[in-house]
């Protein structure tokens, strides 16, 4: 079971913060590091200083760091055109010797795109559709040869399809809870499927969905990483748990029904129930970023047990 850090900087948090977080990713063993790609706060967080950018931050982290996979979990297609994103992500995945993965979504979040002028267009998800065939077509077509397109809502005409990425392949994250078109769009462009925040029982009956669009499309289930994405809250005794809870706002019984919560053997158990409906990822949403001794404890005491 691989273990992902997962942030949410839109709550509050700077480069700097976000760049220790991602060190101590990679000096403690995890997998990678991933972050949201949103511009405005959500809830009761006063988000200061400010919104990061998602690619940005990661151009940075990919001069920063040597090992650890890093991503985005998702980028917004609404914030970016898809042929500049191809670039975008080529580029960094460049900088970073080969370390990039896209986790790319339909946007969602109305607020943030009103607050920063944004267009929020109606149609999302065929709009994603696009993207998702233009940005992997861009990086599928041969030196040399260029790439058109002509859909409904993007038209590339003769691009040299350019820059290309340091990997052969750029693994491509589809995720969600829709029970019809999201597995469909996992089958044809995705090598890892995520759902977020779900329960056992949710996950295992979407990915039951994405292994059947993937074999009606001719291909292997077994091709496709599956992974969730869940808060974490780990403490070495209930006072500790209930410490942590409290300074992300949250409730422990709740944190432990709808999270991964409570001591380290708790939350190994509860990753295990995960693991055996076909889980072979989880990325860990951590939420209070200036405590590093959470994630020392979940390296010495969780992911320990896992490897």
């Amino acid at each position: 079971m691989d273990l992902r850090i997962f942030t949410e900087p839109q709550q509050g948090a700077s480069y700097d913060t976000l760049l220790t977080v991602a060190k101590a990713t990679e000096e403690l063993g995890f997998d990678a590091f991933f972050r949201s790609d949103h511009y405005l706060s959500m809830g009761s967080a006063d988000g200061l200083p400010g919104p990061t950018d998602a690619w940005i931050t990661l151009a940075g982290l990919a001069r920063e760091t040597s090992r650890i996979r890093l991503g985005t979990l998702m980028t917004a297609g609404t914030f970016r055109l898809p042929g500049v994103l191809a670039i975008q992500v080529a580029q960094v995945d460049q900088m970073s010797g080969g370390r990039i993965e896209l986790g790319l979504g339909a946007g969602w979040f109305e607020e943030e795109h009103k607050a920063y002028g944004i267009p929020f267009p109606k149609e999302k998800f065929g709009r994603l559709e696009e993207q998702l065939a233009i940005v992997t077509g861009l990086w599928d077509t041969e030196t040399g040869k260029t790439f058109s397109y002509e859909g409904r809502y993007y038209q590339l005409t003769d691009s040299p399809a350019l820059p290309k990425p340091a990997q052969t392949k750029v693994p491509v994250l589809v995720g969600g809870h829709g029970a019809t078109r999201t597995p469909r769009l996992a089958a044809r462009y995705a090598d890892e499927f995520n759902i977020p925040f779900a329960s056992v029982e949710d996950s295992e009956r979407q990915f039951g969905r994405v292994r059947a669009a993937a074999e009606e499309a001719g291909r292997s289930a077994g091709d496709m990483t599956y992974s969730n994405a869940m808060v974490v809250c780990v403490g070495k005794d209930d006072a500790e748990v209930a410490r942590r809870a409290a300074a992300i706002g949250r409730d422990v019984d709740e944190l432990k029904a709808n999270g991964l919560a409570g001591s380290p053997d708790e939350v190994v158990d509860k990753i295990g129930r995960y693991g055996a409906i076909g889980s072979s990822r989880i990325y860990l949403q951590v939420l209070d970023l200036d405590d590093l001794d959470h994630l020392e404890l979940i390296s010495a005491k969780v992911q320990s047990q896992l490897n």
